[in-house]
This record gives C-alpha cells, sequence and structure tokens, in this order.
C-alpha cells in the first residue's frame, strides 16, 4: 500500500481529533480525504509520546475495517484504554506527538536468518498467546536478531528463548511509520 504525503498528515489529523474529540477537545472527525488506500483494510497501530516517552500504543494486527477506520478506533484505544496507563487527560492532549504504523500483510517466517532487523517488525504465536514488536522498536534500542526475537517472546507472556519452540510460529512484517512534525520536538 502506498500512502501519499497528503493521505499521511490527513491521517495523523484523524487520529488526533479522534482522540479530541473523545476529550470534548473537538468535534468527531468525518472520514479524511483521501484516495482508496484509505478504504482498503489494513492493521495499523498508533503510538503516543508525551515528552518523548511512550504515552500509549495500541493497534490492529489484522486487516479487519478501511485504515481510516482502523486509525480511529486504534488512536482512542491508545490514548484511553492502554493498560499501562491512565487514561489521556485534556492538559496532556496538546502535548502529545502521534505517530502511525501502518502493517504490512505478514508473512511467516521459516528461517530466523530472514528477519531484518529495523525492517521487520514481529510476532511470536503460541496458539493460546502472541506478542507483537513493531521494526522501529529493535533498532531504538539498538537489539540484534536474538534480542528482537527474545523481547518478542516475553511481550507474547513467554520465556525469552520461547521463540525456538516448536509449537511457535514467527511472523514478520514491515510497516510504513509516520508521525507528527512540532516545532517544539526535535527531529534528531
Amino acid at each position: 500500500m502506498h500512502l501519499t504525503d497528503d493521505e499521511k498528515k490527513n491521517l495523523l489529523n484523524f487520529a488526533r481529533m479522534s482522540i479530541g474529540s473523545v476529550l470534548g477537545e473537538c468535534e468527531k472527525p468525518g472520514k479524511p480525504a483521501g484516495g482508496a488506500a484509505l478504504e482498503e483494510p489494513c492493521g495499523a497501530f498508533v503510538t503516543l509520546h508525551l515528552h518523548g516517552d511512550l504515552r500509549g500504543c495500541i493497534g490492529y494486527i489484522e486487516a479487519r475495517l478501511p485504515l481510516w477506520q482502523t486509525v480511529g478506533e486504534v488512536a482512542e484505544k491508545a490514548a484511553f484504554d492502554d493498560p499501562r496507563f491512565a487514561p489521556l487527560t485534556s492538559d496532556e492532549f496538546a502535548h502529545i506527538n502521534i505517530e502511525i504504523s501502518v502493517l504490512s500483510p505478514l508473512h511467516e517466517v521459516h528461517d530466523v536468518n530472514e528477519i531484518k532487523v529495523g525492517t521487520h517488525g514481529l510476532i511470536i504465536d503460541a496458539g493460546y498467546t502472541r506478542g507483537l514488536l513493531l521494526p522501529q522498536v529493535a533498532t531504538e534500542y539498538g537489539w540484534g536478531r536474538e534480542e528482537f526475537l527474545a523481547h518478542t517472546s516475553r511481550k507474547a507472556g513467554l520465556k525469552a528463548d520461547a521463540w525456538k519452540g516448536k509449537n511457535v510460529t514467527i511472523y514478520s512484517f514491515t510497516s510504513d511509520v509516520f508521525a507528527e512534525r512540532h516545532p517544539a520536538v526535535s527531529a534528531h
């Protein structure tokens, strides 16, 4: 899927307005402007940062809804339903930075040497539980391939070496990641 710069900007604005409407900061937004790509069912994650720190991250792995609807739903969930954080407040709303990760279809990994750290995100699926880490997480923490696999296993609630198990399936995916650009936020 290819998104234009305008479609990315419109999705970021739509995510912000979706969150803001719950807080009473703005009206509930209508469908963002864009082409057929916004109508395509697609998995996506919305990550919120506050002063550079993680403030929420929720997404859908599977392509269940049109991309624009997925972004609206997961933006609200990242702001108000991430169990790691209290619901976002109106005071915090003006200071959050929104990042969207649009996921490619999943690819089953048969050889872990296929995994390209920084390019691929991972899912560890043990049937009864699964964990996901986005591609940018390994890069942010400077992890190698096995460390990335271990942390994804832990995210699934499994032992760090669970990815080596016979009853575990590993999936990779890529993502198109884009974020708001605020003048006060350093792009380093």
